[in-house]
């Protein structure tokens, strides 16, 4: 990089003249693992000496009469340091510079400078001082930009080198969505090797409130990648300040992009970069999650994206959500309080000498705006191990992340507004948490990272009265309320409740198909039962309360004592497919109840219908070269009993395809296909997606969805 001349005075003839800074960036980003961040400007990490080579012109530099000095500097810091030639080790403790004297020439210098490991992250500035017995010249030379350096066990961000390729350097992920009975991979481009990508996460970190407000503090606790994660959680939502993503999570995106429509951070930063900080629309809990992922990569911060299933929402901080249903089993909604199908967020590695010993590793950070924290939208670092040990005063947001994973369900039964009966779930919540396997696509389940094995004390006596509430004590919570008409409980209803009730969906339901139901009775009394079925089917989004029900079913059935006894139920396609979409999920509920004791007992189960694939191929195969044209064929059968009117099937590929491509079809006949081929060509290397949609009918929502990895190379 040239040198912008002398900061103190002209240029006068017959003096040493510093004409350029060679930054050296090939063998840098080799050194320093920051190959492909950045074509135009160094990039380095704390804690490991880099190279940059000094040439002159004009008069040449006299070693033994004129002294060299490196400044740098972050806003108002700035460290100042004299080149010392000498084979001695760098003191680490400080910014310090040093050439080696076997390197000493007059006409180019190379000089080795090195950046203490607890340096502030962000783009600093360095000048080039020469100081003579009658001269002293100054010169600006340029920009380079320091990261964390997970590869240095000095630095709290250190992580075993064998990880730090998927943790770190893949640009490339899976989140994990649909539902914990049925779950669904989908493929998400990091990006962070994009070109501008680096620049929107320095970018961010300028425009954050904290910067705003103080610049010279802000610079000061960069340092720290707590602080660090805390400052980009908040914003990678818009919700309070300059943020990235806006969400929205019901209605119509036509003003924006549908989160489902995502497959690339990259595609997020750049847009939001070109509107000069106007939030991008719009996004939710797994766009959050996967654009936090990429900005903390790119900082040197090592990440993942985690999934939970069952996520619950809990709003008053009790660790119990409740919910209510009609005595037929239809789920109302009543309560501030939720269940999400699932929930994503993002876990950073890092050590934690704040918190003392304990909970160094995985710290949950959830950039999702659901709740305050110190008066922003943003959620930890929590650790995982305080989280897993129950320790809810632990910085930052404990107690609500362990409700996430870990909180009781209380489901309440109401007719006519008056409580019937309750129980307690306490293992719905948190059923299974993913993250991709390292090296491979498929799901590592974090779930014992997270949870312990509850433990209650002695077992519940389910207790019944005939007073006109009929409530169970909510200290119970293994307790299954029952509604009684006789005497004092027999033993079995002594043990909990005299009848157990499960619901389970038969194989995995698809599309065009039958879904099948098996509702399981258990009497545990020595006496035959006469009891009532009310089974439902409501269809839902992941994160809130259903619809109303589209399918019910109602039948009586007599029970032998102590009997196990099945329930066959098949709800048909045409019952679903005229307003199923590929993001919908259902849920099931089924209420049995006797008919002479008006014990009633509820069992609920969600899941997701799969729906017919989109075929995309990549003619000679999924890995292509930068700059060359390729084909690409996307195809969809109609798998379904009946046609599908007003067909679209859409192609998009941010950094493959210029806009969106589709194809049309007046009706899409039952097993006809209909075929779309497209040109890609990428201009960068990485991993980039195709995304392909079909929908029908003029509507909006989307029928199936298909995401297509493809890898560029050189």
């Amino acid at each position: 990089m040239d040198a912008t001349g002398d900061t103190n005075r002209r240029n006068m003839s017959g003096q040493t003249r510093l004409k350029m800074v060679d930054f050296e960036m090939e063998e840098n980003h080799s050194r320093h693992q920051t190959e492909g961040l950045s074509s135009k400007r160094l990039v380095v990490r704390r804690g490991r000496a880099f190279k940059v080579t000094l040439m002159f012109d004009g008069r040449l530099w006299e070693p033994s009469s004129q002294r060299l000095a490196l400044q740098v500097s972050l806003g108002d810091m700035s460290a100042k340091m004299l080149v010392n030639f000498t084979d001695k080790w760098f003191d680490t403790d400080r910014w310090s510079a040093r050439g080696y004297p076997g390197d000493l020439r007059r006409r180019s210098v190379p000089i080795h400078v090195f950046a203490p490991v607890r340096s502030s992250v962000g783009m600093y500035q360095m000048l080039v001082h020469i100081y003579g017995a009658q001269e002293r010249r100054s010169f600006l030379v340029g920009t380079f930009v320091l990261l964390c350096n997970p590869w240095l066990e000095e630095d709290l961000v250190y992580m075993p080198n064998v990880l730090l390729d998927e943790y770190i350097k893949r640009d490339n992920g899976m989140v994990y969505m649909g539902t914990d009975v049925n779950v669904v991979p989908r493929p998400w481009s990091f990006g962070q090797y994009e070109p501008g990508v680096l620049e929107a996460c320095l970018q961010l970190l300028q425009v954050s409130p904290q910067h705003l407000s103080n610049k010279h503090k802000d610079y000061v606790h960069r340092a720290d990648p707590v602080y660090l994660s805390r400052v980009m959680c908040a914003m990678v939502n818009s919700s309070d300040d300059m943020g990235v993503l806006e969400g929205k999570w019901q209605g119509s995106y036509k003003d924006g992009v549908g989160p489902t429509e995502w497959s690339s951070s990259a595609d997020i930063l750049h847009r939001w970069l070109a509107s000069k900080a106007k939030p991008v629309r719009y996004g939710q809990c797994w766009v959050f999650a996967s654009v936090l992922c990429t900005v903390m990569r790119v900082l040197g911060i090592p990440s993942r994206v985690v999934t939970v299933f069952n996520a619950a929402h809990d709003t008053d901080g009790n660790v119990v959500v409740d919910e209510f249903y009609s005595t037929t089993g239809e789920k109302l909604s009543q309560t501030k309080d939720s269940i999400w199908n699932f929930h994503v967020w993002v876990e950073c590695w890092m050590r934690r000498p704040d918190l003392g010993l304990g909970f160094d590793g995985w710290q949950v950070v959830d950039p999702t705006p659901q709740e305050k924290s110190a008066g922003m939208y943003r959620c930890g670092p929590c650790p995982v191990a305080a989280i897993r040990g129950r320790c809810l005063r632990t910085p930052y947001d404990a107690a609500f992340l362990y409700a996430s994973v870990d909180a009781d369900i209380v489901r309440m039964m109401v007719r006519s507004g008056r409580l019937v009966s309750k129980t307690t779930d306490s293992k719905c919540v948190g059923r299974a948490i993913f993250t991709k396997s390292v090296g491979s696509d498929a799901a590592e389940d974090l779930t014992e990272s997270y949870k312990k094995s509850k433990i209650r004390g002695e077992q519940l006596m389910a207790r019944c009265t005939m007073q006109s509430a009929n409530l169970y004590d909510r200290s119970h919570p293994q307790a299954v309320s029952c509604l009684r008409s006789g005497t004092l409980p027999s033993p079995a209803e002594a043990d909990g409740c005299s009848l157990d009730v499960s619901i389970a969906v038969d194989g995995e339901p698809t599309a065009g198909e039958s879904i099948d139901l098996t509702v399981t009775l258990t009497n545990k009394l020595a006496r035959h039962r006469v009891l009532v079925e009310h089974l439902n089917a409501q269809l839902k989004e992941f994160n809130c309360s259903p619809q109303k029900s589209f399918w019910k079913s109602h039948k009586e059935v007599s029970v032998p004592p102590f009997e196990v006894f099945t329930l066959q139920h098949s709800i048909p396609p045409s019952e679903y497919e005229s307003f199923l979409s590929d993001d919908d999920i259902v849920k099931v509920s089924v209420v049995i109840k006797d008919v002479n004791t008006k014990e009633r007992v509820l069992a609920t189960q969600d899941f997701n219908i799969s729906t017919p694939k989109i075929s995309i191929q990549v003619e000679g195969g999924d890995t292509i070269q930068v700059k060359k044209e390729h084909t690409a064929v996307v195809s969809f059968t109609n798998t379904f009993t009946k046609g599908l009117s007003s067909a679209v099937l859409k192609v998009e590929g941010y950094g493959l395809l210029q806009g969106k491509q589709e194809a049309r079809l007046g009706v899409l006949q039952p097993g006809e296909k209909m075929e779309k081929k497209v040109s890609i060509m990428a201009s960068t290397k990485g991993t980039k997606m195709l995304n392909a949609t079909l929908s029908h009918g003029g509507s909006s929502k989307v029928l199936s969805r298909s995401i297509h990895k493809v890898s560029i190379t050189s």
